[in-house]
């Protein structure tokens, strides 16, 4: 049943969740005259990964990276601008370092999000519908002051992703968390007699440093486990970054569902791994901290978390350990168990009225179109980072989600706002198309 017509102001686009995406399009449609949009977000305030949010981490993207420059560099909501308008520019400028502290981006978030007019914090979405007889969304927000109702031409999802709680660990009442809980929860950690961290990707290496510089106040054993093969780099390489380039977006996106999926699973290590440097950190901390004393710890790798039940007197949580190469299978006790592994598309519960809309593929996942749109209407209702399976490791990136905003923007208005590259890598992906420039 469709809803009925209604007499409500209409926006030309309402973006549902307010994380760094939307909050980009947010800045690239504020000074548009013929844009109108609303963001809608059910938090409080902005908030990007508080929970790891460690003193000297910084982001893994340079500055430029931010919500604007790589759409419209002389935007004033830029990093550059909000490190001149704080005062920081000259400090960043001598510091010689292209990547911003992640306490600082978390910042430059908040101070972009405090000078847009559009955004509206404690407002969560409870539907989107299509009036059909309008061709207008329908969305309906819950807020302290009771329940609203907006219409717009077109919807941006923007929602950002879960934590990814394997199934293994889905029937533990305690004792197991995600990493994206540590700092707000450390205190309680620490105080265990063993821990482990699950995970081989930056959270994980960052956690375990961080547990690994303070165990001698604390006397913990301490394990980290991953079922990769080693504790492999991110790496970030000058032609392997071209994977982030508009011409192979269209290249991963052309190709079968299955091969991509593939692709997926073998193009992790280049964007989830851990930096360089962090390895570096935790391999020159474990050797000078066992100059002094012979270190509780124990990296375990090739090793999967087949299975983790509470022991019979409830005091740990039995983890079973399966060594992929070697095919044996043992158990290990910790009392705190540290889950860093990752992150997962969510596919939100607001949708469902507009299910019959919306494309999907044989995973059920979004088919997300190559300009971002998953309807059925000829581009109106807009997923961001939410095609990774349909548009490769640019879906994450901080750096493309300008790139993607431009798009989306150009889409909506029928017009293109912010130049959009189609063509930057030096590589060619795909034979046909090396063909075509041979002939």
């Amino acid at each position: 049943m469709n809803p009925a017509p209604t007499e409500h102001h209409v926006y030309d686009l309402i973006g549902i969740g307010i994380g760094p995406f939307n909050l980009g399009l947010a800045c690239l449609s504020e000074p548009l005259d013929d844009v109108e949009a609303l963001f809608l977000d059910e938090n409080d305030g902005f908030a990007w990964h508080h929970g790891v949010m460690f003193d000297d981490a910084t982001i893994q993207v340079p500055f430029m990276a931010d919500m604007v420059t790589m759409a419209d560099p002389a935007s004033p909501y830029s990093f550059l601008n909000w490190l001149k308008q704080t005062g920081r520019l000259y400090s960043f400028y001598i510091r010689e370092d292209f990547h911003p502290l992640r306490r600082e981006y978390d910042a430059y978030c908040r101070w972009v999000a405090g000078q847009l007019p559009n955004l509206r914090w404690q407002h969560r979405v409870e539907s989107v519908e299509y009036v059909e007889a309008e061709d207008l969304f329908l969305v309906t927000s819950l807020s302290a002051q009771g329940v609203e109702k907006h219409l717009a031409r077109n919807v941006v999802t923007g929602i950002g992703t879960g934590p990814r709680i394997p199934e293994v660990f889905s029937g533990l009442e305690s004792g197991a968390r995600h990493s994206s809980r540590y700092l707000y929860e450390r205190e309680e950690i620490v105080t265990a007699e063993s821990i482990a961290v699950v995970g081989s990707g930056q959270s994980a290496a960052e956690i375990y440093l961080d547990l690994l510089s303070d165990q001698r106040n604390h006397g913990y054993q301490l394990d980290w486990i991953t079922r990769s093969p080693r504790f492999f780099p991110m790496e970030d390489t000058k032609l392997t970054l071209e994977l982030t380039s508009p011409e192979y977006v269209r290249h991963f996106h052309s190709l079968p569902e299955s091969r991509r999926d593939r692709l997926g699973r073998e193009q992790r290590g280049l964007y989830k791994g851990i930096s360089m440097t962090t390895i570096d950190d935790v391999y020159e901390a474990l050797y000078r901290e066992s100059f002094e004393r012979d270190l509780p710890t124990t990296l375990l790798t090739n090793t999967a978390v087949i299975g983790a039940e509470p022991s019979a007197d409830g005091d740990e949580i039995v983890l079973s350990l399966h060594h992929e190469e070697l095919g044996t299978t043992t158990q290990r006790g910790a009392q705190q168990v540290i889950m860093a592994t990752g992150y997962a598309p969510r596919d939100p519960e607001f949708l469902r009225p507009v299910e019959h809309l919306i494309r999907r593929d044989e995973a059920g996942r979004f088919d997300v179109d190559l300009e971002f749109h998953v309807d059925t209407l000829g581009g109106r209702l807009f997923v961001q980072n939410a095609e990774e399976h349909t548009h490769g490791l640019t879906a994450p990136d901080l750096g493309m989600g300008p790139w993607r905003n431009a798009i989306i923007l150009k889409n909506i208005l029928g017009r293109e706002v912010y130049p959009i590259e189609h063509d930057i890598a030096f590589q060619t992906f795909g034979l046909t198309a090396a063909t075509e420039e041979i002939k």
